[in-house]
């Protein structure tokens, strides 16, 4: 149930696999960062949305921390 917004290049994934599992997982993907944002996902050269979830104190994961999220690593 928590809400996923990615900034950034991830390494493993494009920007629609991380969204589709995000979803087929239950939760939800936006493109802007809000206080309701759970968590940001911020991959390499991240941009605004990784300031403005600095500043709001949003969970801020990398690619790994989201892997282990999503179950692609134990």
């Amino acid at each position: 149930g928590k809400t996923f917004v990615f900034t950034g290049e991830l390494e493993s994934f494009t920007r629609g696999q991380c969204e589709a599992r995000v979803k087929v997982l239950g939760g939800k993907v936006s493109g802007s960062v809000s206080p309701k944002t759970g968590y940001v996902v911020a991959g390499r050269d991240p941009g605004v949305k990784l300031r403005a979830a600095q500043k709001l104190g949003i969970e801020i994961l990398d690619e790994t921390a989201f892997k282990k999220i999503i179950g692609e690593v134990t």
